[in-house]
């Protein structure tokens, strides 16, 4: 059996190399080759802060099996196993075909597409019945939102122009109302100005009367009436330019039926105790009905991680927030001996902590930086710090300033947000709470594999005790231990 075999292999393959730290990839190997035996569906949640070299338990059993499998991959991913994995298996005898392109490779090759690749595939019908491996399932609806976006450039309209020349008078104003509407808004640190169906409502209406449009025209013309869409312009305020975007608000509804009569398996670090926002309820769309559905590698709980959260700080939209942070921080760097990260999103407010921390530490503070001092400080984004968090040593202190609640000023957030407020849903707590809280958990993931040595976690955020909902955010981060106070190392 495939499973059997997988596990054989494997196991020379770890002993061999002296690696495989992580207890459960025996576990792991046999369950994907089951899965793939059978062409069936299985949902498998790894542990929150589980190291990348899962991905080997995953890549045998694929090189042993005779399916047609496709394998969907962010580029980041896409580049750790043409480099580093699939040489990896060559040098243990396990040579795992690999094609790419539109095209699909003959059968018994690996597919290695990207989630836009995937959506042309199937789309196109190329996709045949090809099984479907889809890895870091945590990422899969942001992945596929942004491979199904249909933005438009200043390119696209001067394109748009030529392919119309009867109609270059009524595009030219509707494009300047529209540029005037854009540049006109109040500027904000994301650069985002959010549109109303009334803004793009006359420049549909051109376009339907219209003959053939260009690409990508037709397919926005086709989106941007959808009320599952959302539209906005993404402004360059250097070069005073500005990019029409549309996406879909829910981007698993809108690829319906995509793994109805075809095996899949769905990997990544999702939550175990909330399956509901584990896996989107959108997600049963896709086809996906799981056959297995299990937690695998759950981290021990022994130790619990100290969390300094003082009961008394300010909200962050106080006058005095900003000094606060800049106090706690200086605290909480003194004597530190390895590295430390504060997270926070808001770009002015990331700047300004930034400066005035290298004023007093200097070069020990980096704004996302690659290469930190030993005992460096490294100011980033959340998103950029789950990018690069592995290639960079395990941090001694994670510094929260801002919980990771989504801002409002997100246009796609803003219209799933109406969407549930139409309903009478309770939004915060249904959509941008549980998000909160995934996100938190694979940030600090890293800290409890530590925390006998010296490594904490701070949240300077004063809505975690000022609100009701800051307790979901502490029972979240169980189990943990309150520091009341910072005392020398």
């Amino acid at each position: 059996m495939l499973e059997a075999s997988a596990h054989q292999q494997l196991k020379a393959l770890l002993r061999q190399e002296g690696s495989g730290v992580w207890p459960h990839h025996l576990s792991l190997c046999r369950l994907v080759g089951r899965s793939l035996r059978r062409a069936d569906h299985s949902l498998i949640r790894l542990a929150m802060g589980t190291p990348s070299d899962w991905w080997i338990s995953l890549l045998v059993p694929m090189a042993l099996s005779a399916q047609s499998l496709s394998l969907v991959v962010s580029d980041r991913m896409r580049q750790r196993l043409l480099q580093v994995e699939l040489p990896r298996l060559q040098s243990a005898g396990l040579p795992l075909a690999c094609a790419e392109g539109e095209q699909p490779p003959p059968c018994g090759v690996l597919w290695l597409m990207s989630h836009g690749e995937l959506i042309q595939a199937w789309s196109q019908g190329s996709l045949g019945e090809r099984q479907l491996v889809l890895p870091e399932a945590e990422q899969l609806e942001l992945r596929l939102r942004q491979a199904l976006a249909v933005p438009l450039t200043p390119t696209d309209w001067d394109r748009l122009r030529r392919a119309l020349p009867g109609a270059e008078s009524s595009l030219l104003q509707l494009h300047e109302r529209l540029n005037r509407k854009v540049l006109a808004s109040p500027r904000n640190p994301s650069g985002l100005v959010a549109l109303e169906p009334s803004d793009l409502a006359p420049l549909r209406q051109l376009l339907a009367a219209l003959g053939p449009l260009p690409c990508p025209w037709g397919q926005w013309l086709s989106c941007s009436g959808d009320p599952g869409w959302c539209c906005w312009a993404e402004v360059n305020p250097g070069l005073l330019q500005w990019t029409l975007q549309c996406q879909p608000l829910e981007p698993l509804a809108q690829l319906t039926g995509l793994l109805d009569n075809r095996g899949a398996i769905v990997i990544g670090q999702l939550p175990a105790q909330r399956r509901s926002t584990a896996m989107p309820p959108a997600a049963l769309s896709l086809g996906l009905r799981p056959q297995l559905d299990l937690q695998l590698g759950e981290a021990p709980l022994a130790d619990p991680l100290p969390l300094y959260a003082p009961l008394r700080q300010p909200l962050p939209n106080s006058p005095i927030y900003a000094e606060h942070l800049l106090c706690q921080c200086r605290r909480l760097m003194l004597g530190r001996e390895r590295l430390s990260v504060v997270l926070v999103d808001d770009l002015q407010l990331r700047l300004q902590l930034t400066s005035a921390l290298a004023a007093d530490f200097g070069s020990r503070v980096v704004h996302e930086c690659l290469t930190p001092e030993s005992n460096g400080v490294i100011c980033a984004r959340w998103s950029w710090w789950l990018e690069h968090h592995e290639r960079l040593p395990q941090p001694e202190q994670i510094v929260i300033a801002l919980l990771p609640i989504a801002s409002l000023e997100d246009p796609i957030t803003a219209a799933r947000v109406a969407v549930l407020r139409s309903q009478g849903r309770d939004w915060f707590r249904e959509l941008l709470l549980p998000d909160a809280l995934a996100l938190l958990q694979r940030v600090t993931a890293p800290l409890r594999q530590q925390c006998c040595s010296g490594s904490r976690l701070a949240i300077l955020d004063g809505r975690l005790r000022g609100r009701s909902w800051g307790q979901a955010v502490l029972q979240a981060l169980e189990p943990w231990m309150n520091l009341s106070r910072l005392l020398p190392p």
